[in-house]
């Protein structure tokens, strides 16, 4: 009887440590409309997202499961590229290890379009590999609207019920001399993301008010998501 105990509770502590309490794949726009300059304050805006020390707090917290990370790149239609696979974060060090990754990240060659659609789709897919999670979210950052591929409309229909939340960040211009422009031009891609894009219960887009705002609109989003969590899906 004790051997028979003893083996429940192995597969019981077994189930248990391969949990995690959410899988957030991140994924950013690398279309023709983000130049060198943008892409650098992009990508190294999330690495020192991940390391802001509320952010840090959030994704370790104490007698919770872990949380798993992937980023990739989208533009065109089939145009992803995986900067990193599932990472299961456990301490510190594995932050740092993908800020290092994030930092040292060269731009590579990518199709002009914006095929949101398409990186709706992909990043769904990517989250289907983690179906022991508690929450899957997708993260989708962009500074355009779809104009290829699957329309953002008919993407959203695809995945309503696969389980998988979609957040947005939107980047408005960078330009300040647009001045009033920027406001509307930031709002209207706030509403169509509203629209078209986000996805689940408690969905929601960020702004980021151009791509020097990038680091601090992604540790609000990292906020939001994590401490939602953090606080509603304690489990025994």
């Amino acid at each position: 009887m004790m051997r028979v105990l003893a083996a429940f509770l192995s597969v019981i502590a077994g189930s248990a440590a391969a949990e995690c309490r959410q899988a957030l794949a991140l994924g950013l726009d690398v279309s023709g409309s983000v130049d060198n300059a943008e892409y650098r304050l992009q990508v190294d805006g999330l690495a020192a997202a991940l390391q802001r020390p509320e952010v840090t707090q959030l994704i370790l917290a104490e007698a919770a499961p872990p949380v798993r990370l992937a980023v990739f790149e989208w533009s065109e239609p089939g145009h992803h590229r995986l900067l990193f696979d599932w990472t299961t974060i456990q301490a510190e060090a594995d932050l740092e290890q993908i800020a290092l990754v994030l930092t040292n990240t060269q731009r590579s060659t990518a199709p002009q379009g914006t095929a949101v659609g398409a990186a709706m789709l992909y990043g769904a897919e990517l989250l289907s590999q983690q179906a022991g999670c508690w929450r899957r979210t997708l993260d989708l950052s962009g500074d355009g609207k779809h104009n290829l591929g699957t329309h953002p409309r008919d993407a959203k229909k695809t995945l309503r019920s696969s389980g998988v939340t979609i957040n947005g960040l939107v980047i408005g211009a960078d330009d300040p001399s647009h001045g009033d422009k920027r406001y509307v031009q930031v709002g209207e891609l706030s509403a169509y993301y509203n629209t078209w894009v986000i996805l689940g219960p408690n969905a929601f887009v960020e702004v980021a008010l151009g791509f020097d705002a990038f680091e601090d609109a992604m540790t609000r989003k990292l906020m939001r998501e994590l401490k939602g969590l953090v606080l509603s899906d304690a489990r025994p």
